[in-house]
């Protein structure tokens, strides 16, 4: 078992009004209180980036979960729920999986497509380490295309 680090890079001016940016990789972006906890709203926030975190992870790790079953794209809307008190805390996330199926699917494919959908959010080393301080659910909406 290996070992992988990734290296971020940030830098900030002000307090609860300031500015400020990050980079790591390929992500290079502002960043800033959001408008909704009384910041500026500049660029992105912690929110957003954990956010992005948990969903990016839940997406790609029910990507490889459903495409042995011939599934090869899918969509995602998530939220997060911060709760705004003197002691800031995200309470939870929800993923929204729309999973489009052919026709013809069989239903204990369907019965297997649904519960990948359920399993990457345990897969998911995002989840795992929010697991105990962030409850995080998935509500799955899976479609049947036309023919």
């Amino acid at each position: 078992m290996s070992e992988h680090r990734f290296d971020l890079k940030a830098e900030w001016t002000g307090g609860l009004d300031g500015t400020g940016r990050i980079q790591a990789g390929n992500l290079d972006a502002s960043i800033s209180v959001p408008n909704q906890l009384d910041g500026p709203g500049i660029g992105t926030n912690p929110e957003e980036l954990l956010l992005g975190a948990a969903a990016t992870c839940y997406l790609i790790t029910l990507g490889m979960l459903i495409k042995r079953q011939g599934i090869t794209s899918l969509e995602l809307k998530s939220q997060i729920y911060v709760e705004n008190t003197p002691a800031m805390k995200v309470n939870r996330i929800i993923h929204r999986p729309y999973i489009s199926v052919p026709a013809h699917t069989l239903p204990d494919q369907l019965d297997k497509i649904s519960r990948a959908a359920y399993r990457a959010e345990q897969a998911c080393m995002i989840s795992k380490a929010l697991k105990g301080n962030v409850e995080v659910t998935v509500e799955p909406e899976i479609r049947s295309e036309l023919e």
